[in-house]
């Protein structure tokens, strides 16, 4: 029990770690324009080259835990992450920093396929759901938190501060780079991660089938279904949408309003995060009360009016609205996938990697968005994320799930029925 529940631990510390890395690139997007001097088309080619390592490595991830187990795959995950890492501390370009970031994209996905069937074995199916939320409570949490460690080292590194990390990474990290302090911080968490997983034992972990990937029949019969084509968007929207916002808020703040990214820019991207965790737990409440396409409607209808704010409003509005778009859509991702799985009667495994190649839509649509923006300026730019916005507002009309969530008044009438 002892060696079962330090695992389930150790797994929360990797959902941490995850979002720790994953989660940074918004509060770094204004010093990496103004670094290398790049466009907002050029920058926006910084969240792509992450996020379509997922739509890579998704599905091949799933066959690689098959055959070489967990534990091999959590290695290679961050080995790949320490390597891309240390690759850009070392060299701080901007074509560099497209490698580095596909490298940890690849890693971060294959964690992603790993850790849920690992939680629920290591955790006990009964306390599974349980377990679900922990994680993604310290998924949240790193995601508030490595904001705040970017303002840190920014405000810190090369001034003369004696302490002992910052004077080494004041010895690592160009004057004029405070922010590549982050990557150094990054390579010792993934290098940490190796040495600590190689020494874990990790118990065998029998795939349900919900969980397992099949290439071949399965993929070709959910291929024949246009609900497995509709619900692919859906998370490919929900995904660019949070990145999106995510990557740009901070430099639309910098560019309309004179927002520093270092302090109030990086609170700004923390605060969206951390709302967007405690929607989350506000959700689970609210989907056993209501059903969970209305969720879904309400929800997106108050991202809709939080962006129009965040873009329209004036600086002290923008500064609340944007993290207010994060409470919004902390919903989107858990009622699609449910929504989605809820919708075919079978291959919900195969079903599950093709909605994670969706993630690639964290590539696309802020590149789209970085792109407008050099042509039309940053605020008609972001006006592309009511396009997603709107479909995953779709998604609450159209979906007609074979089962629905249960709610309060559906076990109560339940009970009714059997008395």
């Amino acid at each position: 029990m002892k060696k079962n529940t330090l695992l389930v631990w150790l797994i929360f510390l990797i959902f941490f770690v995850i979002s720790f890395l994953s989660n940074i690139l918004g509060p770094l997007i204004p010093d990496i324009v103004d670094s290398f001097d790049l466009s907002l088309g050029l920058a926006g080619f910084l969240p792509f080259a992450f996020f379509v390592a997922y739509g890579v490595m998704s599905i091949p991830s799933g066959l690689l835990v098959e055959k070489y187990r967990e534990k091999k795959v959590l290695l290679a995950a961050f080995a790949l992450a320490f390597a891309g890492a240390l690759l850009f501390a070392l060299i701080p370009t901007f074509t560099i920093a497209l490698l580095s970031l596909f490298l940890i994209g690849l890693g971060m996905a294959m964690l992603q396929v790993v850790i849920n069937p690992l939680l629920r074995v290591t955790g006990g199916e009964p306390h599974f759901a349980f377990n679900s939320v922990m994680g993604q409570l310290f998924f949240g949490g790193a995601s508030f938190l490595s904001p705040l460690l970017y303002s840190y080292l920014v405000q810190n590194v090369h001034t003369g501060n004696p302490a002992t990390l910052l004077a080494l990474l004041d010895q690592l990290v160009p004057d004029n780079l405070k922010w590549v302090s982050l990557y150094w911080v990054f390579a010792v968490i993934a290098l940490l991660m190796v040495v600590v997983i190689y020494f874990v034992s990790f118990p065998t972990v029998e795939l349900k089938e919900d969980e397992r990937i099949d290439t071949g029949q399965a993929f070709k019969d959910l291929l024949g279904n246009k609900a497995v084509y509709l619900f692919f968007f859906g998370i490919f929207a929900y995904v660019g949408t949070e990145q999106g916002i995510a990557n740009w808020a901070s430099k639309f703040l910098q560019t309309y309003h004179g927002v520093d990214p270092a302090t109030v820019g990086a609170s700004v991207i923390s605060y969206f995060w951390g709302l967007l965790t405690i929607g989350c737990l506000l959700g689970l409440v609210l989907l056993k009360l209501v059903d969970s396409r209305r969720v879904l409607i309400i929800f997106t209808i108050g991202a809709i009016f939080a962006l129009l704010a965040a873009l329209f409003g004036p600086r002290e509005v923008s500064l609340v609205a944007f993290p207010l778009t994060g409470f919004f859509a902390s919903v989107m991702w858990s009622v699609i996938v449910s929504l989605a799985l809820n919708s075919v009667p079978h291959h919900h495994g195969t079903f599950s990697g093709i909605l994670c190649t969706g993630i690639a839509g964290g590539a696309l649509v802020p590149l789209v968005v970085g792109v407008l923006g050099d042509w039309l300026g940053l605020r008609m730019g972001m006006l592309f994320l009511f396009i997603t916005l709107g479909y995953i507002l779709s998604i609450g009309i159209w979906a007609r799930p074979l089962v629905t969530n249960a709610t309060v008044r559906r076990w109560k009438d339940l009970f009714e029925s059997t008395v």
